[in-house]
């Protein structure tokens, strides 16, 4: 399988115009927070920010496959002693655009800086807002299943007869439970909090992510073959990670010494990735590595 990494220089308000309609399978991008970033990419005031995003995200929602995904990693930051709303009306916003809101993901990191403020304490978890087109779309869960856990050999080894049935909800909310059905099963579901470390090392931009982050929705809601965008490139991540799961990738950059840097690494890890073994192993131990 021929896999293709598109790497595109430019606003991606106007890069996004280029894509035809109907053509991506997952967006996954953590663009500019308000007011941060400010050396590297301006800074949006949180006022402005739904403003400054809606075109973005209109042009996301048409290439976007009826049956893709939009991941959006974004936190909202602290504005005179409170949080500001502006995630919340962003939201808001896109649900009148056409986007359903059909999950929230946690992203705890499990490294957050220690630190000590006089009305809260440190942030430990960013949001990852998951949109979609329709209700019904691609998702491969059985890609991201964890294993079972010591619970299950005390919790499933003596069974009531409610754990034997599909036991509903007693607050109405639809769901249900039926304990039996994971007795002899060696994984199980995962939830949707990712207990993951930020990226240490930076790859020479100011708000890598780690590639854990990526490949969890990559493999989750795409599958080989698929094309993944990230509108906000940065360092890469997304695109190196969409690479090395065999997924095609579009990657779209602002910043012309970012866009030059993983416009060399992705040829770097081309050649890495599709070499024979042993080709390979040779340029590890004369140290081109």
């Amino acid at each position: 399988m021929e896999i293709h990494t598109d790497i595109r220089l430019g606003d991606c308000k106007e890069v996004l115009k280029e894509l035809p309609d109907h053509s991506v399978d997952l967006i996954f991008t953590s663009p500019p927070y308000a007011d941060q970033r400010k050396k590297t990419y301006g800074g949006i005031h949180p006022t402005k920010y739904v403003d400054w995003f809606l075109p973005i995200s209109e042009q996301l929602l048409r290439v976007l496959k009826p049956t893709g995904s939009f991941v959006l990693n974004i936190k909202e930051r602290v504005v005179n002693g409170e949080r500001s709303t502006y995630v919340l009306e962003l939201i808001l916003e896109m649900r009148k655009q056409g986007w359903l809101w059909t999950e929230e993901y946690i992203w705890h990191k499990k490294n957050c800086y220690p630190g000590k403020w006089p009305n809260r304490f440190r942030d430990a978890w960013e949001r990852l807002l998951h949109f979609t087109k329709n209700k019904k779309f691609n998702m491969y869960q059985e890609e991201v299943m964890v294993p079972m856990g010591d619970w299950a050999k005390s919790r499933l080894k003596n069974l009531s007869d409610t754990d034997k049935i599909r036991d509903e909800s007693k607050v109405g909310s639809g769901f249900g439970k039926n304990i039996s059905n994971w007795i002899g099963r060696d994984k199980a579901y995962p939830t949707n909090v990712l207990h993951l470390a930020t990226e240490c090392t930076n790859k020479n931009h100011s708000a890598a992510f780690p590639e854990g982050l990526p490949e969890w929705f990559i493999k989750l809601f795409t599958k080989p073959g698929d094309t993944v965008l990230d509108p906000f490139m940065g360092s890469g991540t997304t695109n190196f990670v969409a690479q090395r799961l065999s997924r095609n990738s579009i990657g779209i950059e602002i910043k012309q010494a970012y866009y030059d840097m993983v416009k060399s690494q992705i040829e770097e890890r081309k050649h890495v990735l599709f070499e024979p073994k042993e080709k390979y192993e040779a340029s590890k131990i004369n140290g081109r590595n």
